[in-house]
């Protein structure tokens, strides 16, 4: 009989074994050289606002979870290869074809590999979604301000994230070597050699020569399987690292301040809502997988660099750069005996210009408005109207460079002359961000002047812990499901009545 209260197991020769106490001495002896035990009850303890718009940064993480586990189960079966062979598959219409291995791997997953289809489309979804929560995530901390003082790294690295998401999206559908992902490295490839001085070997160092290249397939397969999901591991991982390390944002309400936070600890209430969300994300990519049909390559047929097919389409976070391309002026300069394309403009310098602002924003802000002080209650968009006015003009700019992308599909579903699609975009790609911006300000204004004393809501001030003050409306500072209070006025005239 065990001392202290370990059980003792015997073996066939029967020695007594004590696993319990050798377990223990064991994981402690780990934590007191990695100190994981403290880190583990910090992070557990942490507490995080309940808020419906912090759950859009948790469909952002599950889905790049879901993208890890379905690439690797296409990893098994895909060959990242542009070597010749003669189609012998399941799929009758391009039987005895000559296609590459890598467009005959991918049509081996979705025709006759048990579940490659589902997990083929699942993947491609779960990369759409992936982007679409990365953007929202983004302009919800940019609109409610939570790019300031202390958190502009952070900021800086869900900018990368979102860069690194496009890239490596464009990396995935441009491996299967069909129609359309020919025609999107075809583009590419133009768009490399516009870049002054460097264009062409970059070109070169890519695809290995001239379009389309020999190497360019086995060096996205790279790219997209290993360096871009480490480097987007990486930064997720410093991501949430310095949302522990600098406690989350919240809105402001009853009892939060700039020096506490209101709200649900990890363990256990918001791991559990964490486990909710993702099966609930895992099951609504599962359910697209299955029943939304999505790049059918069978139908594009392989690429054949002589052939251009009509309404090529990329995925829709490729579209602006589609449709900047279209639109943009026939403008080409030369100077110092070097000519600057016309795809630079529009596919190089638009995009860098966009990228570099979003990441000085914090910086800009800052200096512009004068405040340099540590914010952690977050911003109503209507009591900034200027930055949001700002960033309701970039998400139209960027709208309408997106529909110009489907020009061709516009004019033949509605009819009309592309040459009247054409001008009619570069138009619009200035009027509408202005007029957005415009009626945003005006918006913001009016909503910000309602809130005022002798507005339509009346608001009541207190004195926050930390010695500042903030308004809150009274209704919001009662208790859930107590009577509102009568002001001590009227409740003393209603006693001499």
């Amino acid at each position: 009989m065990s001392t202290d209260g370990a059980h003792s197991v015997r073996d066939s020769s029967g020695n007594g074994q004590r696993h319990a106490p050798l377990t223990r001495r064991t994981v402690r002896w780990i934590d007191r050289r990695v100190g994981a035990a403290g880190m583990a009850r910090k992070a557990l303890d942490k507490v995080f606002p309940d808020h419906w718009s912090f759950l859009i940064g948790e469909i952002s993480l599950w889905s790049f979870v879901i993208l890890l586990l379905t690439g690797v189960y296409l990893t098994f079966f895909f060959e990242p290869s542009l070597e010749k062979v003669v189609y012998d598959g399941s799929y009758e219409a391009l039987r005895g074809l000559k296609v590459t291995r890598a467009y005959e791997s991918a049509l081996d997953l979705s025709f006759d590999v048990r579940s490659g289809l589902v997990m083929r489309q699942m993947h491609h979804w779960a990369a759409l979604v992936f982007v679409a929560s990365t953007v929202a995530h983004l302009c919800r901390v940019f609109f409610t301000g939570g790019f300031r003082r202390p958190r502009e790294l952070n900021w800086m690295v869900g900018v990368t994230l979102l860069i690194l998401a496009i890239v490596n999206g464009f990396a995935g559908y441009s491996l299967l070597d069909d129609q359309l992902s020919g025609n999107g490295l075809r583009i590419a490839y133009n768009i490399a050699i516009s870049i002054p001085l460097a264009g062409t070997w970059l070109a070169s160092l890519f695809f290995g020569g001239e379009f389309p290249g020999p190497d360019i397939i086995t060096r996205l397969y790279i790219i997209h399987v290993l360096l871009l999901p480490g480097l987007l591991l990486g930064l997720i991982g410093l991501h949430m690292g310095l949302l522990v390390r600098q406690r989350h944002t919240q809105f402001s309400g009853p009892g939060r301040t700039e020096g506490n936070v209101v709200g649900e600890r990890v363990w256990p209430t918001y791991l559990a809502k964490g486990l909710g969300m993702f099966f609930l994300t895992s099951a609504v990519l599962a359910a697209l997988g299955g029943l939304a049909q999505i790049n059918p390559v069978w139908l594009y047929g392989p690429f054949e660099p002589a052939d251009v097919s009509t309404a090529s389409q990329p995925d829709w976070y490729m579209g602006w750069l589609d449709g900047a391309l279209r639109i943009m002026p026939s403008w080409e300069f030369r100077a110092f005996g070097f000519e600057i394309p016309n795809p630079f403009f529009s596919s190089v310098l638009l995009p860098g210009v966009t990228f570099a602002l979003l990441y000085l924003w914090p910086f800009l802000e800052a200096r512009i408005t004068k405040d340099h002080a540590e914010h952690h209650l977050l911003d109503r968009p209507r009591d900034r109207p200027l930055r949001t006015a700002l960033g309701v003009a970039t998400l139209v700019f960027y709208t309408v460079l997106f529909f110009a992308g489907g020009t061709d599909v516009l004019a033949t579903t509605f009819g009309i002359s592309i040459n009247v699609l054409f001008p009619m975009f570069q138009v619009l790609l200035f009027v509408l961000p202005a007029a957005g911006a415009y009626l945003t300000y005006r918006l913001c204004k009016e909503l910000a002047q309602r809130d005022q004393p002798g507005g339509t809501h009346h608001a009541g001030e207190v004195k926050e812990p930390a010695g500042g003050s903030g308004e809150i409306n009274r209704r919001e500072a009662a208790p859930e499901g107590a009577p509102e209070r009568e002001p001590a006025s009227e409740a003393a005239g209603k006693a001499q009545r």
